[in-house]
């Protein structure tokens, strides 16, 4: 009985000091690295999930990552709430290119969002498609952080393109990353289902 009790002591004090370590560690996918935790715009936001983007099923296009104050696997929560929320893509591939990634978003935005919030949000998704203006290369990144009562930023390799100060247009954004009729391969892995 003795020896039982040692070993669950044991036992229970491992457990208790890998539990932290486990928490501090980053998470993976083809390659690209995702801490847990980002510090951005003043708050620390937890990993909430990681995706890969493919195109014809084989082309690794971009790994990324959707960072939230309030990690959540509700898409609608994801979309609706008011918190910093940001996400960071890696480029894996020459092939993105600039008239590909603004096609992409284009049709993906649209596809995701109801008609008549893509017709109300129009400027500023043609606004938001010019700053896709840089044909990618492996390693090269981009990003984009939403602040409430802020805007939209996008920057591409580390340079601002610009904001968007309209809390509509953050809704379609975030639909069109984890929405009903988002990619699912995206939706799946940024809400970490």
């Amino acid at each position: 009985m003795l020896k039982s009790m040692r070993i669950f002591a044991v036992l229970s004090l491992l457990a208790i000091m890998l539990v932290p370590s486990v928490m501090a560690e980053s998470m993976e996918i083809a390659g690209v690295t995702f801490e847990k935790e980002k510090a951005v715009e003043g708050k620390n936001l937890a990993l909430n999930g990681v995706a890969l983007r493919k195109a014809l099923g084989i082309i690794k296009v971009f790994a990324g990552g959707l960072y939230l104050e309030m990690p959540s696997k509700d898409a609608k929560e994801v979309v609706e709430s008011q918190q910093v929320k940001h996400v960071h893509l890696t480029y894996l591939t020459s092939k993105a290119t600039s008239k590909k990634l603004k096609d992409g978003f284009l049709k993906a935005i649209t596809k995701a969002n109801p008609p008549e919030e893509v017709a109300a949000q129009q400027g500023n998704i043609d606004t938001y498609a010019s700053w896709l203006d840089t044909d990618m290369k492996p390693g090269g990144t981009s990003s984009s952080t939403y602040v409430p009562g802020k805007g939209l930023t996008f920057w591409v390799n580390g340079e601002e393109k610009g904001m968007i100060a309209d809390d509509g247009f953050a809704k379609i954004y975030y639909r069109y990353l984890v929405g009903e009729k988002a990619d699912s391969a995206l939706r799946k892995g940024y809400l970490g289902l």
